[in-house]
């Protein structure tokens, strides 16, 4: 059995930094989900190879590759748990392919490579797929491609070269893939469901609120969801989008219940005026709760239902964008009748808080009803000096006395848990409500804008014959931010005091133009799925589209380039036409019945033909020096028609 040598002798040196190139590139945008662990391996591999090939060293012995394998192999399983699904796969495949850089010794090894390089490349694409990843697969297949050329390139072939024709070949391509995108049919459903990595966490509301969660998320400018409204857009103060619904409140976190089915929730609502048309396409938040403008009553989403609070959640978690069509009511009203059993449960307090418990119990009973109550609660959080802020003090184990009647200061979520605080203590029913509130508006695309700096908190009260109704607290103390948002109030300076920074105009315009283009980009590439791959299919022409018939068209089409494609790279390829000066010296040739050497000159080759005898050494001097003259000389029919003689006078 003949051993494979472990020593290198530097013959990849050249190729070798285009692989690690081109693989390093395939992995990037995997690092921030990779362990740490992975990717200081991932270096820690490359440098190590490139350093014995760089010293004509030995590689890694079987042995230690199988040591390390099996030990990579485990640290992916106890990290994940599993090595299935996006997150353990492209870890798993990440940190082996950095090994099988351990045992390149040949060019064929570093193909492989290359070969796994496109595989991480396209997974990235599972987890997601926003404008920019576009721009990543064209560079990075562009990338590979030349990695590749580079490997059977000449000594006298430049980088330039090499990708330069990397980019013809995608050009060819592309007319393939295109035609494969557009009439490849679209199903409703995948043919198999991959688990998407939920190791990264995701911006966004929790299912609990305390102090400083909300104020956090403000300043975060990542887009939540989009909207595009079917006709005119709402007020500011009227763009409340509900999310979760908090009912539990331990004296300083309030939670909710998990999401459940409730039959008669929307039975409880009753809607008046004419419904808002609209299309959400919500970005990844791993949770289960559907955002839709206060009230919504129908919905699009498949497996998504409404909750016993009025909230929508969907049954499998959202690890990918989605985009939903939705009817909501801007004036509505929700259970007149509240048993006693969930009276009790709406107005249950924790024994902390004492100090605001007792002040809720004066202030009923120096009002006349619970609803002047209500009124006499938001003209304290007005007339008093309480502030809006995104860096409120701590507020320690009791946070609604110390804030009511100590700092004074936050934001959003202070004043609905205190409000809701006050409201059960005096035996009001109420609740707080998680969502958004505002939104901008995008001039370019034409559809509304919902960041996570615009996470909203407001209660919801019950009240006999008016049932829950919402209060917001904050348009009591900040009602700019309800009436303009955070964006507007920071670009006019009301915001400063809050601890909003106002970003720059030109900035901001950029962003827009961006936000826009991702957003058509949603719409059109993303979106095309069955429905609109129907619509352009009956705009072509085709009527009643089935897969049969996009099947038939596509393999046609794809048919009809690949000639054409191939019809181009003949033309281009082809072999020179010789002129009409060759084509009679190589009849000279083929009467002497003697070929040329390489690189041998007409005139050597015709003394040699002189020496045999295999000619008169007059007539062999005539047809080189007239061919010499033809084929060198200015374009003349004369010398052209002097050769042919002295041919045919041989001939």
């Amino acid at each position: 059995m003949k051993v494979q040598p472990l020593g290198t002798d530097g013959s990849l040196l050249a190729s070798l930094p285009w692989t690690l190139g081109a693989l390093g590139f395939a992995l990037a945008p995997h690092l921030p989900y990779l362990p740490m662990w992975i990717t200081v391996a991932s270096l820690g591999c490359a440098i190590w190879r490139y350093r014995i090939e760089k010293r004509r060293g030995m590689l890694p012995s079987r042995w230690v590759r199988g040591g390390l394998a099996l030990a990579c192999f485990l640290g992916v399983l106890v990290t994940y748990s599993s090595v299935s699904g996006v997150g353990p796969g492209s870890a798993l495949l990440a940190i082996m392919a950095s090994l099988k850089l351990l045992e390149t010794r040949r060019r064929r090894d570093q193909f492989v490579l290359l070969f796994i390089s496109i595989f991480l490349v396209m997974s990235s694409l599972l987890r997601e797929q926003y404008l920019w990843s576009l721009l990543y697969l064209l560079a990075g297949t562009l990338l590979i491609l030349t990695a590749w050329l580079r490997m059977s390139a000449g000594e006298n072939e430049s980088a330039r070269q090499s990708f330069m024709t990397g980019s013809r070949l995608m050009l060819y391509a592309a007319p393939l893939a295109i035609a494969m995108w557009v009439f490849f049919p679209r199903i409703a459903t995948p043919f198999w469901a991959v688990p998407i990595d939920t190791s990264r966490a995701t911006s966004g509301l929790s299912d609990t609120m305390s102090p400083g969660d909300i104020s956090s998320l403000s300043m975060s400018n990542e887009v939540a969801f989009r909207v595009r409204f079917k006709s005119e857009i709402p007020e500011p103060r009227d763009r409340y989008w509900r999310g979760l619904v908090l009912t539990s409140f331990n004296g300083r976190t309030w939670t909710g219940s998990e999401p459940g089915i409730a039959a008669p929730a929307s039975e409880q609502i009753t809607v008046r005026g004419e419904p808002v048309s609209y299309e959400v396409t919500l970005e990844p938040t791993r949770q289960h709760w559907v955002f839709a403008l206060d009230m919504p009553m129908s919905w699009t989403l498949d497996k998504t239902f409404m909750g016993p609070q009025q909230q929508l959640s969907r049954a499998l978690p959202i690890d990918q964008r989605i985009a939903y069509e939705v009817d909501s009511y801007l004036d509505y009203k929700i259970e007149a009748e509240l048993p006693a059993l969930f009276r009790d449960r709406y107005t249950k307090v924790p024994n902390n808080n004492q100090r605001a418990a007792e002040l809720a119990r004066q202030m009923r009973s120096s009002t006349g009803s619970d609803g002047a109550y209500i009124e006499a609660v938001l003209a304290k959080f007005h007339n008093e000096e309480y502030y809006y802020t995104l860096e409120p003090p701590p507020l320690g184990s009791s946070p609604v006395d110390r804030f009511l009647f100590d700092t004074r200061r936050g934001f959003c979520e202070h004043y609905a848990s205190a409000f809701a605080f006050l409201m059960r203590s005096a035996g009001i029913p109420s609740r707080v409500v998680l969502g958004y509130q505002g939104g901008e508006i995008n001039p370019l695309g034409g559809h509304l804008i919902v960041r996570q700096s615009d996470a909203h908190a407001w209660t919801e009260v019950w009240l006999p014959d008016l049932g829950w109704y919402r209060v917001d607290p904050t348009a009591a103390v900040a009602p700019e931010r309800i009436d303009y948002g955070t964006l507007d109030v920071a670009f006019d300076g009301i915001g400063a005091s809050w601890g909003f920074a106002a970003p720059s105009k030109l900035l901001h315009n950029l962003s827009l133009t961006l936000d826009a283009l991702s957003a058509k980009w949603n719409d059109w590439i993303l979106g095309y799925g069955p429905d609109t791959q129907n619509k352009f299919m009956e705009w072509l022409g085709m009527q009643n589209p089935d897969w049969r018939k996009m099947m038939l068209t596509m393999i046609t089409i794809v048919i009809v380039l690949i000639g054409a494609i191939s019809g181009l790279l003949m033309l281009r390829n082809r072999k020179p036409v010789k002129d009409r000066a060759a084509i009679l010296y190589q009849r000279f040739i083929k009467l002497t019945g003697m070929q040329p050497h390489t690189g041998e000159t007409a005139a050597d080759f015709a003394h040699r033909v002189a020496l045999a005898n295999v000619l008169e050494s007059r007539s062999v001097n005539a047809i080189v020096t007239a061919y010499l003259d033809a084929r060198y000389g200015p374009a003349d029919d004369a010398t052209l028609l002097r050769l042919k003689n002295a041919v045919t006078a041989i001939g």
